[in-house]
């Protein structure tokens, strides 16, 4: 069943969730619009609309399929969920490339021994930061390189507690991936900086606390 993590936000996907190989996909909704973050590898698709049904008050829209970065665990079931839902998927451009080309190098779908058909993205975020709206709710989309080119963070604050979804964190970097060390480095010490109360990481699921947060982000900077 969908995972409630803080008012307003379940987990919905994930290991555990929907499929073994998928990362986690979160949802936040605010009245009767919604987003979700990340969509699983698509072998789960079905869990995953079942478990959002399961934490949605009533009818709601999902505006938004957010993309953190263009790996496999992190899209493969992208195209479903836009189908089912009408909704726009958002990703950086520095990644929406490989996913519209379907590169199964840089995305990662060889390791799942996948094909990734290639994935058009309705809307390309450019630059540091981009805002949106989700009801009564901002989500502010960072962009955080260094896993991938592309990949990025989603920040909001509710009831007073910055909530960070900080998919794959703990990366891992591989030249196949066009992984950038300096990048990511300098992308880990942003997130500290950011002092979430709540992390809604891709495979280490929820981390709460300022201290906490900010031990985990350390353990991979060295």
């Amino acid at each position: 069943m969908a995972l409630a993590i803080c008012d307003h936000v379940w987990q919905v996907g994930g290991s555990g969730f929907s499929a073994a190989n998928d990362a986690a996909v979160y949802l936040v909704a605010f009245g009767d619009r919604a987003a979700l973050i990340d969509a699983g590898c698509g072998p789960g698709h079905a869990r995953v609309l079942t478990h959002i049904s399961e934490a949605l008050p009533g009818p709601a829209q999902v505006d938004y399929l957010f993309l953190t970065h263009c790996h496999y665990d992190h899209v493969g079931g992208a195209e479903a969920l836009r189908r089912h839902f009408a909704c726009t998927v958002v990703a950086h451009e520095l990644d929406a490339r490989f996913l519209e080309q379907g590169d199964n190098a840089v995305t990662a779908a060889d390791w799942y021994q996948a094909c990734l058909d290639p994935l058009p993205i309705d809307h390309k975020i450019s630059g540091d930061k981009e805002s949106f709206q989700v009801g009564s709710c901002e989500l502010q989309a960072l962009h955080w390189p260094g896993h991938s080119p592309g990949s990025m963070v989603l920040l909001t604050e509710i009831a007073g507690r910055r909530i960070l979804f900080g998919q794959d964190v703990h990366g891992p970097l591989h030249p196949a991936l066009l992984s950038s060390r300096d990048d990511y480095i300098n992308s880990l010490s942003m997130l500290q900086s950011l002092e979430a109360d709540i992390l809604c990481e891709g495979h280490f699921g929820i981390i709460r606390g300022k201290t906490t947060i900010r031990a985990f982000i350390q353990s991979f900077m060295g």
